[in-house]
């Protein structure tokens, strides 16, 4: 650094001059130093301190109608209630997939399924073999080539966490969480049996297996739903003085149903199914309701952006039981279909996001935007570029009620694999579907028929060939997934 003369007049005028000794002038020009570096700091911490945490919450398996604020009538969410008035109820808000891995692949990337790396829960080919029920299957995982939002939010500051199912390591060992972007680690794994069930035996740490509490042997003391729940409040204890993300993938209510008591509905003439299903839901309400109190408590619930959604429609293995009470509850409402399935009751979830004096409360929204568009919101959010090419866009504006046109006009890709190759595009109020590769697009106006109940692609040749032309160049071809010359 050049130093700057005695006599220049860019020295204070009243210090000029010989009469200050040469000791006295280190001495002041040092303690101008130490305060120029206090204030660099204290600037760097207020911009840290407006930085959001970011609490993003999933459901698995949970139907669109499952919620009261989405129009459930039999099973209580008081607290998702609370928190869709407290924040925003978006209405046409969208999962990755139909499926578990693809829909989390999607949301950890920002890359819709024609172009992530995980695009199935089962690999057609490559990746890594593995056992589910006794049979021999394939799988896909995030490859160190993949960037995920937890990556980018770790490099903008942030201490990243995640807690509950990860589902994307294919059996894979060293495509854990860990190694993909987070800093702390909490979770179950695909090839670790011992993780399974509400009441896993073991739970993976940070590249090691730990013992849960009380589920030794064939004890059920601690269940998966509070496990998880309790962890994520410790994180967010434990860094409430730095912006943080925390992941918090539930495995309920996802089939095998099981619940620690049935609650409000012990005494119902319902089956034991809907019982439990409907006790699993409240428990988890109750839940989500813990850490939005915990945010209060701990004094950053006004600087927590929180979002709480399911990965895919209802619904697991599509069992007569199962079916019966996703019946009963009327899981998607006017939504037809169910998970695995391209309508809109297999890809179209609930999603509330809440962010107090941010994100409007009490507000309805019928945005439409889907798990794509996560990563680069919460890069925006974070002060930081997302990855180029990736397929969603931020969605920061819409969650502080502000107009964004960009959203109404353009395409959202979804390709589904375990029923031969299906395709489906949802364009301003159209949603086309191709059930099959080389069959015509099925086409529905949602403005008018949400539940997809007249195709009307023969009316509309227009909108047809606009979606086809899209289509062509939607996606690219999976070396895991291959379409091409099958």
């Amino acid at each position: 650094m050049q130093s700057v003369p005695f006599d220049s007049p860019w020295r204070p005028a009243r210090l000029r001059g010989p009469s200050l000794p040469g000791f006295a002038t280190i001495l002041f020009i040092s303690f101008v130093v130490f305060l120029a570096t206090r204030a660099t700091e204290c600037l760097v911490f207020a911009q840290k301190v407006q930085t959001p945490n970011i609490v993003f919450i999933m459901a698995d398996d949970l139907g669109y109608g499952d919620l009261g604020c989405y129009g459930q009538k039999l099973i209580r969410t008081p607290r998702l209630d609370q928190m869709a008035e407290e924040g925003t109820r978006f209405t046409d808000c969208y999962a990755g997939s139909t499926i578990c891995a693809p829909s989390r692949c999607v949301l950890m990337t920002g890359q819709h399924t024609g172009h992530t790396r995980v695009r199935g829960n089962m690999a057609k080919r490559g990746g890594t073999l593995g056992w589910k029920r006794n049979k021999r299957v394939r799988r896909m995982h995030l490859t160190d080539e993949d960037v995920t939002v937890a990556q980018v939010l770790q490099r903008a500051g942030y201490r990243t966490c995640q807690i509950g199912k990860w589902h994307l390591e294919g059996y894979e060992p060293t495509a854990v969480p860990d190694r993909r972007g987070f800093d702390q680690v909490y979770c179950k794994l695909m090839h670790d049996p011992g993780t399974d069930g509400y009441y896993p035996k073991k739970r993976y740490c940070n590249g090691r297996m730990v013992d849960v509490p009380g589920n030794q042997a064939a004890a059920r003391a601690t269940y998966d739903t509070d496990l998880s729940t309790q962890e994520a409040i410790d994180f967010i204890k434990r860094n409430v003085d730095r912006p943080f993300f925390v992941y918090l993938s539930y495995m309920c209510p996802h089939d095998p149903y099981a619940v620690p008591d049935l609650g409000p509905y012990a005494h119902k003439d319902w089956t034991n199914s809907q019982k439990t299903y409907a006790a699993m839901i409240t428990h988890l309400d109750a839940c989500v309701g813990r850490i939005l109190d915990t945010l209060k408590q701990t004094g950053i619930d006004q600087r927590t952006i929180v979002f709480f959604c399911s990965d895919n429609g209802p619904r697991s293995a599509g069992k007569a039981e199962e079916t019966r009470t996703m019946e009963f509850f009327d899981s998607n409402g006017l939504l037809a279909g169910y998970k695995r399935d391209m309508t809109e009751g297999g890809i179209r979830v609930p999603m509330i996001v809440r962010w107090p004096g941010k994100v409007p409360a009490g507000r309805t929204d019928d945005a439409v935007w889907y798990f794509a568009d996560f990563l680069p919101t919460a890069a925006e959010l974070a002060g930081v570029e997302p990855p180029a090419g990736i397929d969603g866009i931020s969605v920061l504006p819409t969650f502080l009620g502000r107009e964004q046109k960009t959203l109404s006009d353009r395409f959202l890709y979804w390709e589904y694999f375990e029923r031969g190759f299906q395709q489906a595009v949802r364009w301003r109020n159209w949603k086309a579907i191709r059930p099959r590769l080389g069959q015509p697009l099925q086409l529905y106006d949602l403005a008018r028929d949400v539940s997809e109940s007249h195709d009307v692609a023969a009316q509309h040749p227009d909108v047809v060939q606009r979606i086809e032309a899209y289509l062509k160049t939607a996606r690219t071809e999976s070396e895991n997934w291959p379409v091409k010359g099958r």
